[in-house]
């Protein structure tokens, strides 16, 4: 396994190069040093642990503290991985003054290698902002959970001409704008080829298709330890929340029958 040390230009190396890039989510100091021992490039502390570590319904309840907090932790366990961190909603939406001083926070505060925010044309000057200081941005087109009410749901995104053109578009103006990758969430897989043909950068796919320069999954999902929704395209690597909860009970009856622990393991005859 290589061990040099990720960074945003390396992405577009491996573009370059035909090589994919494997993305996963972390949330603390555990999860950042199995992604870099695995040989995982990104780590992305994605605003999804809202919902599958904080328990929130959406991932728009996630503040900057709580983003701070959780990179961190895992920056100070992935030390080859590049760290992405998500803005939290409402951190970069309202002007390109905030957004920028929420950038420099989580880049400062937490050991973030990046940052990544959502939208297309919408955001464009400030990523642009944010890239002239010298801050690495990733982009998010397509489904973007902050604005789910809007979309009515997690819908797919761009199954018709008019959205599909919209999403190109997007994904155009974020590359314009100076970001070094955009994901590309649950949009047809016809499309995301286009996309990441037509794009110089990397595009790193979820519910996208095969295509791509690179794939994000969220841990969770991908090993079976968020019981509530699993998206269809995930493929699941293990079910982790049922041999947990397996585990759980078998200690409980343990403790509650006299098993545990053993004599034999506290020293006593």
């Amino acid at each position: 396994m290589d061990k040099s040390k990720i960074t945003a230009p390396s992405l577009l190396e491996m573009k370059t190069r035909g090589e994919k890039i494997s993305v996963l989510t972390a949330y603390d100091y555990a999860w950042g040093r199995l992604i870099d021992e695995s040989g995982i490039d990104v780590a992305l502390v994605g605003d999804s642990l809202g919902m599958v570590v904080l328990g929130y319904e959406t991932t728009l309840m996630v503040t900057m503290e709580d983003m701070i907090r959780h990179c961190a932790a895992v920056a100070r366990g992935a030390k080859r991985a590049l760290v992405v961190a998500d803005m939290p909603f409402m951190s970069y939406q309202v002007n390109s003054d905030d957004a920028l001083r929420n950038a420099g926070r989580l880049m400062q505060e937490s050991g973030a290698g990046a940052v990544k925010l959502e939208g297309g044309g919408q955001v464009a000057d400030v990523v642009g902002k944010i890239v002239d200081a010298g801050i690495p941005v990733m982009g998010h087109v397509g489904l973007t959970p902050q604005s789910v009410h809007q979309f009515g749901g997690f819908k797919m995104q761009g199954k018709d001409a008019q959205n599909a053109d919209r999403i190109r578009i997007e994904a155009d103006a974020l590359q314009q704008a100076g970001a070094f990758a955009v994901v590309l969430e649950a949009i047809p897989a016809q499309l995301a080829k286009e996309i990441t043909q037509t794009l110089t950068i990397p595009t790193i796919g979820i519910g996208a298709g095969p295509d791509c320069d690179g794939f994000v999954t969220v841990t969770h999902d991908m090993l079976g330890m968020y019981d509530k929704f699993v998206p269809s395209f995930v493929k699941q690597y293990a079910n982790l929340w049922q041999s947990t909860l397996e585990a759980f009970k078998a200690y409980d009856a343990d403790v509650k029958q006299l098993r545990y622990p053993e004599r034999k393991s506290t020293g006593q005859q």
